[in-house]
């Protein structure tokens, strides 16, 4: 059975490279189904069932990031960014929002391929919860909101992307270099001590609840349950 994916870009021979090539490359696996604007886009992802979106955020009529908004408010699906919006705050704006991944203009076939395929794999079976709760952390990924013992904590954009992806991997290790690839993106050119300085603002915005963040010696971040 092949999964289906949503393509929503408005360039068209954009369009019809991405669709022929992933085609030809699942052999049938990847069913592609594409929309030229934000409405179509929008209509698309309400009405049918998608295994996989490919958004892109500059498009007529609605934006990416507000099809993304909407949609998460009644669908978990997978959902790819494609823009040429390659700024930092652009790419946090959309983990916000609920992305699970961003890939920036110009980019390899070969790399989208390769995401589309192993996000669709780590999807497979995967229910996300609508609030996150490691400890007395909660999160609402979707809401944009952090709470301490039921007490709202409020995060910059950055230090909200990262103890995401803490949460998401509650209990195992973080590297540095994945929480960089993951927030600043590939094509990041500083160094990875731009981690720990985000981390240490994290940890002063959580207060009490910080001790969870536990720091693994030339490995990279932990967040777990403090033992009372």
């Amino acid at each position: 059975m092949a999964f289906k994916l949503l393509l929503v870009e408005d360039d068209p021979e954009l369009r019809e490279i991405i669709t022929d090539y992933f085609i030809e490359k699942s052999q049938g696996a990847l069913e592609i189904h594409t929309a030229k604007t934000g409405r179509q886009g929008q209509l698309e992802t309400m009405d049918k069932k998608y295994d996989l979106v490919l958004l892109d955020v500059m498009l007529p009529e609605i934006d990416g990031f507000t099809i993304c908004r909407e949609l998460r408010k009644v669908s978990d699906v997978p959902l790819i960014f494609i823009t040429a919006k390659y700024s930092e705050s652009d790419r946090l704006h959309g983990y916000s929002l609920g992305c699970d991944d961003y890939v920036t203009k110009p980019f390899s076939l070969a790399e989208l391929y390769a995401k589309v395929n192993a996000l669709l794999k780590r999807s497979k079976g995967m229910v996300r919860k609508e609030i996150m709760t490691v400890g007395s952390i909660k999160l609402d990924p979707y809401r944009y909101t952090v709470y301490v013992d039921n007490e709202e904590v409020i995060l910059a954009p950055m230090e909200f992307a990262i103890l995401k992806v803490l949460m998401e991997n509650s209990g195992k290790v973080v590297s540095r270099d994945s929480l960089i690839i993951r927030i600043w993106g590939y094509d990041f050119e500083g160094n990875d001590r731009v981690v720990d300085n985000h981390i240490r603002k994290l940890r002063k915005a959580l207060g009490k609840a910080s001790s969870q963040i536990k720091t693994v010696f030339k490995k990279g971040y932990k967040l777990e349950v403090n033992n009372e």
